[in-house]
């Protein structure tokens, strides 16, 4: 392979991706271009680039999703690389072929790979190919007498899932309970589709009910080598969306983790994949089987805690691959020696999931051992009603789950704090403080079975909270007088 240089990247993303992808580029000494919308002229990862280019009003069409300006702006600010991070134009193909043909280089696996990968049915065709376990279920379903059919004729019960063909991120996804429920679900998860992939393809799945989400983090050469990083575990989600992650995980044992991650890598290399990517899985507790679910062709939000818990720059590594460079180590050189935890701080009421936006009035970062923050704001910044909700990670390491967990409690409940903006922080807390969490029994459902327990569990703080400790405080001074200490 011909190796080949980047003097400069263009980010084409916002927020927290932005930002990330911008460390690595730090520590290299490779400049950066940041892209922003008409609201984000102030935001955090404008700041933080080298160069800036304005690329279009509010709507992601017409900016963030605009595949020519992206590239514009690359060539106009001599960028000679693109790193889409995760979200908006990351795993679209076209868009990847568009830079490629522009003579740019593209920071992710092929638009092959991802063309490959993006469409569900084809991944799931090709996974059956290479002996990976997959969902029982169907594909291209344009009529409920199929799903019927299906449902009789392989004796499935419900709950089944509805979910579209294109695309991820838990859009276009709808859980059927019942045979009377099935015309509206069906009319609703293609509606979805459509207006979030522009395709409404979609497919039918048994609803494993007491699943586990657990994903293998794998990076790959253009020599063909294909090593995974372990697996994390991102069960807690709530309208089928990650907000709690975990590296490893604590559902499977090291027999388990063997098959499930190798199994993964069989996958990845057979397509060929290359720089950074994850292989999902649905594990079912009650059969301890494990099943196929999507291949990301992307940097994944929740890729923190695999470096915090390896070691390694996954960003770094995206960025050698593609100027020819070998993976640097084996998969026996791979040994995780801590756990890590991750939490995803939306702006988003957490008692209704409403968004939240405005200018933060005040926030206060946790700091101290174990701790790691990957923030797309500060404090002042507004938060535009635009897009996504994401505004910062926070991730905890410790020698054990319980370390972790307990240093997760410590940043959350004393370090944080976030005004002018509702967050996910006090249902979060609450979370991770619930003896099933503690205990390590939970799967996709525990949030809205437990939703009621968990929002009574919530201590929100208020600015009266602090104002009355500090006249507390006076108060006492003032009626026992100067101190020794004073």
């Amino acid at each position: 392979m011909n190796k080949r240089e980047i003097s400069k990247v263009l980010i084409a993303n916002r927020g927290v991706p932005a930002v990330r992808i911008m460390h690595t580029c730090r520590d290299r000494k490779i400049p950066t271009t940041a892209v922003y919308s008409t609201p984000d002229r102030l935001a955090h990862h404008v700041f933080m680039a080298d160069t800036a280019v304005h690329i279009g009003e509010a709507p992601p069409v017409e900016s963030y999703l605009n595949m020519d300006k992206m590239i514009d702006a690359a060539l106009r600010s001599k960028a000679d690389a693109i790193h889409p991070g995760w979200g908006f134009l990351a795993e679209n193909e076209k868009f990847a072929q568009k830079v490629v043909d522009a003579g740019l280089i593209w920071v992710g696996p092929s638009p092959k790979v991802i063309r490959l990968m993006g469409d569900k049915i084809e991944a799931k065709e090709l996974a059956r190919k290479t002996h990976v376990p997959t969902i029982p279920g169907i594909s291209d379903v344009t009529d409920i007498s199929q799903i019927k059919k299906w449902m009789k004729s392989e004796k499935i019960i419900f709950p089944i899932m509805i979910k579209a063909s294109a695309g991820g991120g838990g859009k276009g996804m709808v859980k059927v309970e019942s045979e009377d429920r099935i015309e509206q679900a069906f009319a609703q998860a293609r509606s979805e589709a459509r207006k979030a992939f522009g395709d409404d393809t979609v497919m039918v799945e048994k609803y494993i009910e007491s699943g586990r989400h657990i994903e293998v983090q794998i990076v790959g050469d253009e020599y063909g080598n294909v090593i995974h990083l372990f697996e994390r575990e991102c069960t807690l989600q709530r309208r089928n969306q990650k907000i709690i992650e975990e590296a490893p995980s604590p559902t499977v044992d090291d027999d388990l983790r063997q098959e499930i991650c190798f199994t993964a890598v069989r996958l990845m290399r057979e397509i060929g994949y290359t720089t950074a990517g994850t292989v999902e899985f649905i594990f079912d507790s009650s059969t301890r089987k494990f099943y196929f679910l999507e291949v990301n062709t992307r940097l994944q939000v929740e890729h923190g805690i695999t470096e915090l818990i390896t070691g390694l720059d996954i960003v770094g590594i995206m960025l050698d691959v593609v100027t020819g460079k070998k993976l640097p180590f084996k998969q026996s050189d791979i040994r995780p020696n801590r756990w890590a935890l991750e939490v995803r701080l939306n702006a988003e009421d957490p008692k209704t999931f409403s968004p939240s936006f405005g200018a933060i009035t005040r926030l206060e970062i946790p700091h101290g051992p174990g701790v790691r923050i990957a923030s797309g704001v500060y404090e002042g910044a507004d938060i535009p009603p635009y897009y996504d909700s994401l505004f910062m990670l926070l991730m905890t390491a410790g020698a054990d789950r319980e370390d972790a967990v307990r240093t997760m409690d410590r940043a959350l409940s004393r370090n944080l704090r976030v005004e002018g903006i509702k967050t996910l922080a006090p249902l979060l807390l609450s979370i991770i403080r619930h003896p099933a969490f503690i205990k390590g029994e939970f799967s996709t459902r525990f949030i809205e079975e437990h939703m009621d327990e968990l929002i009574s569990m919530f201590k929100e703080k208020t600015s009266e909270d602090e104002a009355l400790k500090v006249a507390r405080y006076v108060a006492e001074i003032s009626a026992l007088g100067p101190q020794k200490w004073m």
